[in-house]
């Protein structure tokens, strides 16, 4: 099947139609492992609604580093002197349709109208959850950030806001986002899609962001596997400053092992590129998956106590938390 997305030469990560990780068996998953895990689920209830907090109104700029959660995986990064969105989601459900799918349990914590001046938007991949077309169109409408995004994601977005504007790079390309800042694309071990017949025909990734504040990895969504791209990684970069890490969807592991890292494998991760401070995402707006939606965050911080000794520096990000927490300058 033709690749409807990109067409650029392949590589030791792109057959020509599809991307996918050198060296290691295929992640994807068939009909048959969705239905067993349909039919075999133990899904743990989620209240309807989750409290957290709502109604920020962020400072216009940060010279040095602040993160706040939005929920989700959705970030506002003010680091720098810059404003920097990673998968913004403002719309209520993640899914292709606005009557079906996983439904918000709390409000984003910075209402649309209240964000400062975006300048740029980095995009991991392209999952309901973290590429919400809508949002990024109202986005552009409004700030006209740069986008920076994996491979084939420009056409992904533009077949329904052909106005939007998006850079593309292939793992470890890297974009100057000012003089103090730049972007670097990195390898995650996950997937890409947004329908059942363009599976993998987009890029994904996570991002480093190297800035006057230190080392910033965003993880994006990965499992950890063999483990060694967070060590090419630290090779490359040195060890992190801030890592944030996906510590939600995870459960049942035998279909998720291979796409979504556990509690423990995040912090593993964080301890392999030498994080100072760690912050967990993916959780607690969203049920995607089967675990309760308060274990990750409990098993996150028992993990950090585990393998570190501490959980001083680990923070469990819950919707509207701000980091480091205002008057703890970094």
């Amino acid at each position: 099947m033709a690749n409807r997305y990109y067409d650029g030469p392949k590589t030791d990560h792109f057959d020509g139609a599809r991307f996918f990780h050198p060296g290691l068996l295929s992640s994807d998953k068939s009909l048959l492992d969705v239905l067993k895990w349909k039919i075999t689920a133990t899904r743990s209830p989620w209240p309807e609604a989750i409290p957290a907090r709502a109604g920020l109104h962020p400072e216009k700029r940060v010279e040095g580093l602040r993160v706040i959660a939005i929920g989700h995986s959705s970030l506002l990064l003010q680091v720098a002197g810059a404003n920097i969105l990673i998968d913004p989601v403002w719309s209520d459900r993640v899914s292709p349709f606005r009557w079906l799918g996983p439904r918000r349990k709390n409000a984003p914590a910075i209402p649309f109208e209240n964000l400062p001046h975006i300048d740029c938007i980095l995009l991991t991949h392209n999952h309901y959850d973290h590429m919400d077309v809508a949002t990024l169109k109202r986005l552009w409408e409004v700030h006209h950030p740069r986008i920076f995004a994996p491979l084939g994601n420009d056409a992904v977005i533009q077949a329904s806001a052909p106005s939007v504007e998006v850079k593309t790079g292939d793992w470890w390309d890297s974009l100057a986002l000012s003089n103090a800042l730049r972007a670097t694309l990195v390898p995650a071990y996950h997937w890409s899609s947004r329908n059942i017949r363009d599976r993998r025909m987009a890029l994904w990734g996570g991002f480093i962001l190297e800035s006057s504040a230190g080392v910033i990895y965003c993880a994006g969504d990965t499992a950890l596997r063999d483990a060694a791209i967070f060590h090419q990684i630290r090779e490359r970069f040195g060890p992190a400053h801030l890592a944030i890490v996906p510590i939600g969807a995870y459960a049942p592991r035998w279909f998720m092992h291979t796409q979504h890292v556990d509690p423990e494998e995040a912090m593993q991760i964080a301890q392999i590129c030498g994080a100072e401070h760690v912050l967990g995402v993916h959780w607690g707006t969203f049920q995607l998956t089967d675990e309760p939606y308060d274990e990750p965050e409990t098993r996150f911080l028992a993990a950090a106590l585990s393998q570190l000794g501490t959980n001083s520096n680990v923070l469990a990000l819950h919707p509207g938390d701000v980091w480091p927490p205002q008057g703890k300058g970094l």
